[in-house]
């Protein structure tokens, strides 16, 4: 088992790690929109500018463990108002393209920070 870190993602706000590589698997913790600064500028931001942030840095967490988005098996989208399951599903779609992993999505009363979204994924290294 190995923790991955990197800088080009949010620190863990808590005891957790960024993400978790087993054998030729990766799991991550979820991403909500703070900057790899841990700045949380985006989180007064809407939505689009939260998916996007999110997106990010999974992509870098991901990235940092071997793996990358066309090698994720499996998503799941903590959404604190399921009206803005089109925007972020758009926006999801920009980042995957043709890739589509399985994914869940579910609606939340909060996220940490008062997010409006959290991705988290289970990747392929």
């Amino acid at each position: 088992m190995e923790f991955v870190a990197t800088n080009n993602a949010p620190q863990a706000i808590g005891p957790y790690s960024q993400a978790v590589r087993v054998g030729d698997m990766l799991f991550t913790s979820g991403q909500i929109a703070l900057k790899p600064d841990g700045s949380e500028e985006v989180l007064g931001q809407g939505i689009e500018a939260q998916t996007r942030q999110v997106l990010e840095n999974l992509k870098n967490v991901l990235e940092a463990g071997g793996s990358s988005l066309d090698k994720v098996i499996k998503t799941t989208i903590f959404l604190a108002d399921m009206g803005d399951f089109a925007t972020v599903n758009a926006i999801y779609e920009e980042y995957f393209g043709a890739h589509k992993p399985a994914r869940s999505t579910v609606a939340v009363k909060t996220l940490p920070k008062n997010a409006l979204v959290e991705i988290d994924a289970i990747a392929k290294v």
